[in-house]
This record gives C-alpha cells, sequence and structure tokens, in this order.
C-alpha cells in the first residue's frame, strides 16, 4: 500500500517557493504521490474552508513536476463541471506526458454553489454534467496520436451512492474523503454490490492526519495518536487500499504559514509506517 500527501495549494502562506518545500518534503520523506485541490473562484463558500491565494491544480502541480523527480502527482479533487471536458482532457494529457506519466487525476462533481454560479455552471446538473464530461474526457484519451494521455489513472471522489456507481463507471480507483472507518467498511461493500461481479475498482482513500498525545475514541479515520493512525492504516490495507493520502490541514489557514507542524507528523507517521511494516514507503 502506497502513501501520499494532500499538500495545501491555497492559504496566506502558500507560494511558489512554499509548494516547492511542500513536494521536496514529501518527496524526501518517501512519500508515493503529492495531491493538491481545485477551486476555480474563491467565492464565499470557497473562502471559508480554503482561503486565498488558491493556486490552479494543473498549473501548479505542473510546477511541482519540475520540482521533483519521483513522486506522483495528483488532484483530489478536480472539479469536473467546472470545465470543458476536452479542456481537461487535453491538461491532463499534457501534464501526464510532461511530467514522465506521473499524474493521478482524481475528479469530482463539486460543492460550493456560490462558484458554480459564478462561473455560470448549473449546480443541480452537476452530477450528469461529471458523467458525461468523464465519457468524453476517456474517449479523447484514446487519441493517442493527439492527447498522447498514457494510463492517466482517474480516481472517482465522493461518498454518495452516485459516487460509487460512477467509479465502477468510470473509475481506475473510489476516492472517499475524511471518514470513519466503520463507515467505509459498509461503503466498499456497496461498492462490490454495484460493480455487480464485474471488475471492482480500487479503494484510495484520503484521511485526515492529525496526531495528539492520548487515544481518542469517537473518532475520524488518522485522528489520534500514532499507534491509532498506524492501525488505521493497517487496517485501510487490510480492506485493500492501495493507495492512501494524508491529510494533514485541519482548517486554520494560519497553518499554511507553519508548515513544520504538519511536516514532523508525516515524518513521525513515515518511521512509524515503516517500523510496522518493516518496508520503506
Amino acid at each position: 500500500m502506497r502513501l501520499g500527501v494532500n499538500i495545501p495549494n491555497f492559504g496566506p502562506g502558500t507560494d511558489p517557493g512554499m509548494l516547492r518545500a511542500w513536494a521536496q518534503t514529501g518527496e524526501g520523506l518517501g512519500y508515493d504521490l503529492l495531491m493538491v485541490s481545485d477551486h476555480v473562484a474563491v467565492t464565499p463558500d470557497v473562502a471559508a474552508q480554503y482561503p486565498a491565494p488558491f493556486y490552479e491544480p494543473f498549473t501548479a502541480l505542473s510546477w511541482l513536476a519540475g520540482a521533483t523527480t519521483r513522486v506522483r502527482l495528483g488532484t483530489t479533487v478536480l472539479i469536473v463541471p467546472y470545465r470543458h471536458p476536452l479542456l481537461t482532457a487535453r491538461m491532463a494529457a499534457n501534464l501526464a506526458d510532461l511530467s514522465g506519466g506521473r499524474l493521478v487525476l482524481g475528479v469530482g462533481v463539486g460543492w460550493a454553489k456560490q462558484e458554480f454560479t459564478a462561473l455560470g455552471v448549473p449546480f443541480e446538473r452537476r452530477g450528469a454534467l461529471t458523467d458525461e464530461y468523464l465519457s468524453t474526457i476517456r474517449t479523447a484519451w484514446t487519441d493517442e496520436r493527439d492527447y498522447r494521455a498514457g494510463r492517466i489513472p482517474l480516481w472517482i471522489g465522493g461518498g454518495s451512492d452516485a459516487a460509487l456507481r460512477r467509479a465502477v463507471r468510470f473509475g481506475d480507483a473510489w476516492h472517499p474523503l475524511r471518514f470513519e472507518l466503520p463507515w467505509l467498511r459498509d461503503a466498499v461493500t456497496r461498492l462490490k454490490a454495484y460493480a455487480a461481479g464485474g471488475p471492482v475498482p480500487e479503494l484510495a482513500p484520503r484521511i485526515v492526519l492529525r496526531l495528539i498525545g492520548k487515544p481518542l475514541e469517537q473518532r475520524l479515520a488518522g485522528e489520534g495518536t500514532v499507534d491509532q493512525v498506524i492501525d488505521d492504516l493497517e487496517q485501510l490495507r487490510l480492506l485493500g487500499a492501495a493507495d492512501v493520502v494524508l491529510d494533514p490541514f485541519t482548517g486554520d489557514p494560519e497553518e499554511t504559514r507553519r508548515p513544520t507542524t504538519a511536516w514532523r507528523a508525516l515524518a513521525t507517521v513515515a518511521d512509524a509506517w515503516k517500523l510496522h511494516t518493516g518496508e520503506r514507503l
């Protein structure tokens, strides 16, 4: 099971140098994947969670591709209805080509109503548009003479039944975000049921990373002591997860000015996971 990091491409402390430092720290610690978020218009509903400045993901990942050598690069998640599908197909294919095949495209339907309005995209049609656009993107990528996409892994985000069905239809992996483990176990059962005996997408969740000194009882996966977090990772491995992305951002914009706390947590988990498995990340 490979481990990745969700790095902040937003907030008052974020700039090109900080993005590079995040990427080189994650790669240096042995993590396999670096992922960033997606927003286009920082409307009030977006700013409440992802304050400006916000670095557009394809642009940011292109920058990070040049600042790294080994680590994969991805989106968690790209909001599919925000862009024309042929534009998304083109940008993703170009980034995959220019980075040496390191792109992972995580996608979702979106949630910020004010942002949809600002972009002139009907919020109530976001699910149908996502399905339509993903079909177009997949078709475009088959044109190897032009797009030269290679094999871009497509991860489908979301925790609803519609998202599970979308993952079965389009995804190489299902990419749920921030959950308790009992919920995930039930959702994996539903995912297999929707596959109806056909191929089941891989499991590639994103969990929080919040280390504290004493055990928690009611908690999200990735919260608690180091031992609790390592046990969460082991439970995810037993569920069949191929990748797990750790998200150390806890919601305070000022954290983006002080990344060393997150970096220490990532280093602690990397060392503990190595001891637990006997393997490097």
